[in-house]
């Protein structure tokens, strides 16, 4: 067979590759068979170096398992083949094409690669999917889009996806790389497999595990498992995640990085899926990652910003505009609070001395430890930072006798710490008093007790 006189005709960069098969049914030693003028040029530039017929392809292109599949998959099995995917590692995006042709040889497969790589997406090359993909990628746009409960949005879509795969276990998974930690952001669990909620696995461990998978993905888009040949494969690259695949029973997976804007937020996977569909699955999933990133992104930007305005940032407690918000709603009725509770003000003794003596960070040590102490005896309510030194809960549900108990823990706790001195003020509801005369009652009592720390201690007063 002439390879450079076929290639020839081809204007656009363009190579033939030659895939071996061996006796056992496994495959490899995939070659650059021949390459007409334009990859050639291609190879002078980018490589520097000239292109040399029947070389390995891992000597000029970026050594990619799945793209090894796809060779496979077209040389010796006929199938016409189209992808259009980002390269991260190299900041580019690659449109290749895969055409079978006749082999002259005995378990030596060729096809014809012809690709385009760009610095920057083609919107109407990712949109040139086949109708059931782009059915499916739209599915999950809208109902993404349309949700006001975004977790159950995500929830729906998740198990569209695992459908799809036809699969065991589909997760996305949330990795934290600064603070090491990983969280099961939704999951849907084929009924009768037999698998536990991914939470079952999420031991300190597991990140250990996460980490490794960045590397196994390497310069291609994802990483995709589908028998025994890949598991091996698997096992030589990442012994690690292959012991673990290997514990929870897993015999195929496809596991796709979910970046945004340059950062990997997280990762998604389906297990043990229909291994038939595998070029489908992969065409689905690496569009159908990109919109759920982007929303992930958006979903955790404004979880930030709920934080940033209901938390206050030294103490960590819920701050002032939360405080107001919740007792104007149970002033309204809109919520409802549980009988008998109390209304409890501790303010801080001494902090402005210590913030003109020792500084403004001494004097933000002691709120937050005075915020730490709130938080560890009330254990069971929410505490607002309502000023600069002052703090406020309502604790639920609580007897008079429970509610002295946890004040006098309050003061003893606050004894042990340095420079925590509370002024506490306290008002028990049984029923029927409206929380915002319960509320002023409670901050009188506060100020009578402070009156009586600095009567009982004048060399601490401080103006």
């Amino acid at each position: 067979m002439d390879l450079d006189k076929l290639l020839s005709g081809y204007k656009t960069k363009t190579c033939i590759m030659s895939v071996e098969r061996f006796p056992d049914g496994k495959y490899g030693n995939i070659r650059i068979a021949a390459g007409n003028k334009a990859h050639c040029d291609d190879m002078l530039n980018v490589m520097h170096k000239a292109f040399v017929p029947d070389t390995p392809y891992q000597e000029y292109l970026p050594q990619d398992k799945n793209f090894e599949d796809f060779c496979y998959r077209c040389a010796f099995l006929g199938q016409p083949l189209h992808t259009y995917v980002s390269l991260p590692q190299m900041g580019l995006w690659l449109n290749m094409f895969l055409l079978p042709l006749e082999s002259d040889k005995e378990n030596t497969g060729y096809c014809v690669y012809s690709y385009e790589v760009t610095p920057h997406a083609d919107s109407e090359q990712r949109a040139s999917l086949s109708a059931s993909t782009s059915s499916a990628v739209l599915k999950t746009c809208i109902k993404l889009r349309g949700s006001d409960n975004i977790r159950q949005a995500f929830n729906e879509v998740i198990e569209d996806i695992r459908q799809i795969c036809d699969s065991d276990h589909c997760c996305v998974l949330l990795a934290d790389k600064a603070e090491r930690t990983c969280t099961s952001f939704c999951e849907a669990i084929k009924p009768g497999c037999g698998l536990l909620p991914m939470e079952t696995y999420l031991d300190d461990s597991f990140f250990d595990v996460c980490d490794t998978w960045d590397a196994t993905i390497g310069d291609s888009t994802c990483v995709i498992i589908k028998n025994e040949h890949d598991m091996e494969w698997l096992r030589v690259n990442n012994p690690v995640w292959q012991r673990s695949l290997e514990i929870a029973m897993v015999k195929s997976i496809v596991l796709f990085p979910l970046n945004y804007n340059g950062d990997t937020l997280g990762y998604m996977w389906a297990t043990n899926f229909n291994v038939d569909n595998t070029v489908k699955i992969k065409e689905t999933l690496e569009l159908t990652t990109f919109f759920i990133a982007s929303e992930i992104a958006n979903y955790q930007l404004m979880q930030k910003l709920e934080m940033l305005s209901s938390i206050d940032m030294l103490t960590r407690v819920k701050n002032r505009n939360i405080m107001n918000n919740v007792v104007d709603d149970i002033v309204s009725g809109k919520m409802k609070i549980k009988y008998p509770y109390a209304v409890v003000f501790a303010d801080l003794n001494g902090l402005k001395r210590v913030n003109d003596e020792k500084g403004h960070s001494a004097g933000d040590n002691i709120l937050k430890n005075a915020a730490s102490i709130l938080r560890e005896v009330f254990y069971d309510s929410e505490v607002y930072r309502a000023g600069g030194d002052e703090f406020m809960l309502i604790a639920e549900g609580i007897d008079e006798n429970a509610l002295e108990e946890r004040v006098k823990s309050l003061h003893e706790q606050a004894a042990a710490a340095k420079d925590v001195h509370f002024a506490v003020g306290t008002c028990f509801v049984k029923e029927g008093e409206d929380i915002r005369t319960a509320m002023r009652l409670a901050d009188e009592r506060m100020y009578t007790d402070k009156n009586e720390y600095y009567t009982r201690h004048p060399e601490r007063k401080y103006r």
